[in-house]
């Protein structure tokens, strides 16, 4: 057997600290638009078109048609984030391969944070009944955030070593929720003060989506600055006459065939799979779930959300010290207990029930952080060396913003029951499905399998 990792944890350097702010950068996107504003904003869209005559607070029975199929204007979005997903299923993983083999991988990293933060920014034009921009400008962020990413994640088994990590990613995760509730905070003064500018609502709604754009773009400069002298790359050689891409391709057929040689690192891949999936989607619809099911107006949800983003922070930290307690793998299973809680309390809640969705956003905000920035420590265990962003766009294709299986059951059981409370609760199963399945991983062994060293609590 392995011996246990023999690297000690080091004081936090310029790398990491750098690495830090693309959470902070990126989540300024996820946390005011793919979160909060842009589901119930294009949902508005979707209405407007599908309904254009519709009375305040009525309910538009009529659907949009796309290329001939009816479509639900309260599952656009869903659907959406459905079809992004299966796109980036496809393209992220040759992103992986072609970026294992960059010799400017940072460069590329920045390249797509870059493109994504433009279409975040061109989201201001959505206006009116004209929700296929909207469809597609969320289509082209989101894989460009999923490209980013799997970059951006591979590099953190470059810059912390096997005791690091699980602080390394918790911390990371909090920047996130720090930065992107400082924006959100921002965003939401200007909500609820739209009318005092001479905004009305759409306008301000514009106004923010745009403020996410230029604060990724802005932000992501310093990560770009302080990782791009990590260069060349450590991934296995290929056919010089076969090219970067020609390379990866090959690579990819044998990384598929060699996954069977990592079996904890696949079991661990379908559990994310599923508990990712009912995260995603509780994260992405909470917003759709609080205004339309729940009645409460767009100002009191980004005031809940606002709160949410600062107790994430907290929660980050903390899951990032109870892991380093009794490990990671550990940790994670009880956030996916307090997340099947999350979707039962959301369920039980009723309309208008302002305390019970304040402790609502309380308990999700705790666990938000800590069950995602822990599986990404947790899987960069699991890869081998030289392989990072090839094993992390596999992984990032079921990440933030990109997950499929929720959001269709999600949009599915809306679609045929007109209740977001049961597509909420629907939920629950994806919890205990990926539960149940990473309870099975043997975390040590899969460790070993992959050839990399063992952290002292694992």
């Amino acid at each position: 057997m392995t011996d246990v990792a023999v690297h000690r944890a080091r004081p936090e350097t310029k790398e990491q600290r750098s690495w830090y702010w693309y959470d902070w950068a990126n989540s300024a996107y996820v946390t005011t638009t793919a979160t909060v504003l842009m589901s119930p904003y294009l949902t508005s869209v979707a209405k407007a078109a599908a309904c254009p005559d519709l009375a305040a607070g009525a309910t538009c029975t009529t659907n949009l048609s796309f290329f001939g199929v009816p479509i639900s204007p309260g599952s656009v979005y869903p659907y959406t984030v459905t079809i992004s997903t299966i796109v980036s299923a496809i393209m992220l993983i040759f992103i992986g391969a072609i970026a294992d083999r960059s010799s400017q991988p940072t460069r590329l990293f920045a390249g797509f944070a870059w493109a994504g933060a433009a279409a975040a920014g061109l989201m201001f034009f959505v206006s009116g009944s004209n929700w296929q921009l909207g469809v597609l400008l969320v289509m082209i962020t989101s894989l460009c955030l999923g490209a980013s990413l799997v970059i951006y994640d591979s590099l953190l088994c470059r810059i912390a070593n096997e005791n690091e990590r699980d602080r390394v990613s918790s911390k990371g995760w909090s920047f996130g929720y720090l930065g992107g509730g400082i924006l959100l905070a921002l965003n939401f003064a200007l909500d609820l003060f739209h009318e005092d500018l001479g905004l009305d609502r759409a306008t301000s709604t514009r106004v923010s989506l745009l403020s996410a754009g230029l604060w990724w773009a802005a932000f992501t400069v310093i990560p770009y600055r302080g990782l791009r002298h990590i260069t060349g790359t450590v991934a296995p050689p290929v056919d010089r006459r076969a090219g970067v891409l020609g390379g990866s391709l090959t690579q990819l057929r044998t990384t598929f065939r060699e996954l069977r040689l990592y079996p904890q690192t696949l079991l661990f891949l379908v559990a994310y799979l599923f508990f990712n999936d009912g995260i995603q989607t509780v994260i992405g619809s909470s917003s759709l779930y609080g205004i339309e099911e729940l009645k409460f107006d767009e100002t009191f949800v980004l005031g809940v959300f606002l709160f949410v983003q600062f107790v994430a922070f907290f929660g980050a930290r903390l899951f990032g010290r109870v892991a380093g307690k009794v490990g990671a793998w550990r940790t994670v299973l009880y956030g996916i207990g307090l997340w099947t809680v999350v979707v039962i309390v959301a369920f039980v809640t009723p309309q208008r029930a302002t305390t019970t969705f304040l402790a609502l956003g309380l308990l999700i905000g705790i666990v938000l952080g800590g069950t995602q920035a822990l599986s990404r420590s947790l899987y960069s265990q699991l890869i081998p060396k030289g392989r990072e962003a090839e094993f992390f766009s596999l992984y990032q294709a079921m990440e933030r913003g990109t997950s499929w299986l929720g959001t269709l059951a999600f949009g599915l059981t809306f679609q045929f029951t007109g209740s977001y409370r049961w597509a909420i609760v629907v939920l629950i199963l994806f919890f205990i499905v990926g539960g149940l399945l990473l309870s099975r991983v043997d975390m040590r062994r899969g460790i070993e399998e992959a050839g990399n060293p063992v952290p002292v609590v694992v």
